[in-house]
């Protein structure tokens, strides 16, 4: 185990799987004390035990992030058990594959209560806390979606490009009190719902990997080291930066392909 982030607090949304977990197992090795949240509770314990088994402290809870009292809950109880909350990773969010021809209200609302004002309960409460203790950390997980327009992703998008404007917001507000606000903006990243849609890609993965620069999908492990570097001490002058990791997607541009 490493102490980058000896003596801290971290909170991880959306804990359970992908991102989130490999977010709350690498602020653990690193010496966090971790509160996974997840709206699946089992996946939440499942996380919170393999951080004990290897030596870590976590805690696991339940938490609708669309749901501002439990949002509001969830930072109150992680402060009453351990005095304080340093990192808040906001990264729960409602996938939605569907042309916006297609897409109902409903499920444009239920996307967009989970992915964006999820993160603004999130950030919110977590400022309730950081601002009074004089710093910490928010970090957003936005999307390389919310950087330009991805076809049958409109509602999606739409709400991780609004994550991006908050995330700038709350810095530009929150910084000069002592508490960085930043995102990332993942690409292609070996989760189940990314598997899940990849299927129906013409070609398969195969195909999908060509047209990435990296040629391959990235692994959750590799967002959770940007987010390592945001929480920890390193990055004491970033505020309101949008990282993107995204094996080279965004930095390609229109032209005809050659490789």
């Amino acid at each position: 185990m490493g102490d980058r982030l000896r003596g801290k607090v971290a909170i991880v949304t959306g804990g359970g799987s992908g991102i989130g977990r490999a977010c709350a197992l690498r602020f653990a090795a690193e010496g966090a004390r971790v509160v996974v949240a997840d709206v699946r509770e089992e996946a939440a314990n499942g996380v919170a035990k393999e951080i004990e088994a290897a030596g870590g402290s976590a805690r696991a809870v339940r938490v609708d992030v669309a749901n501002p009292e439990q949002v509001d809950g969830l930072v109150a109880g992680t402060q009453a058990a351990f005095g304080r909350l340093d990192v808040m990773v906001n990264n729960a969010a409602a996938p939605l594959g569907a042309l916006l021809a297609e897409t109902t209200d409903d499920a444009w609302r239920r996307v967009h209560s989970v992915t964006l004002d999820g993160v603004f309960h999130g950030v919110r409460a977590a400022l309730r806390v950081m601002l009074p203790q004089g710093g910490g950390s928010i970090i957003n997980v936005s999307s390389g979606a919310g950087l330009g327009g991805e076809y049958a992703l409109g509602a999606y998008g739409a709400a991780k490009a609004a994550v991006l404007n908050l995330t700038q917001t709350a810095a530009v507000e929150n910084t000069r009190h002592g508490v960085r606000v930043n995102a990332i903006c993942p690409g292609p990243i070996e989760t189940p719902p990314l598997l899940a849609w990849i299927d129906h890609v013409p070609g398969g993965r195969a195909a999908f990997e060509a047209q990435i620069p990296a040629k391959r999908i990235g692994r959750p492990e590799e967002i959770a080291n940007v987010a390592l570097f945001l929480a920890s001490d390193e990055a004491s002058y970033v505020s309101g930066a949008v990282f993107v990791a995204d094996g080279g997607v965004a930095a390609r541009t229109a032209a005809p392909r050659f490789d």
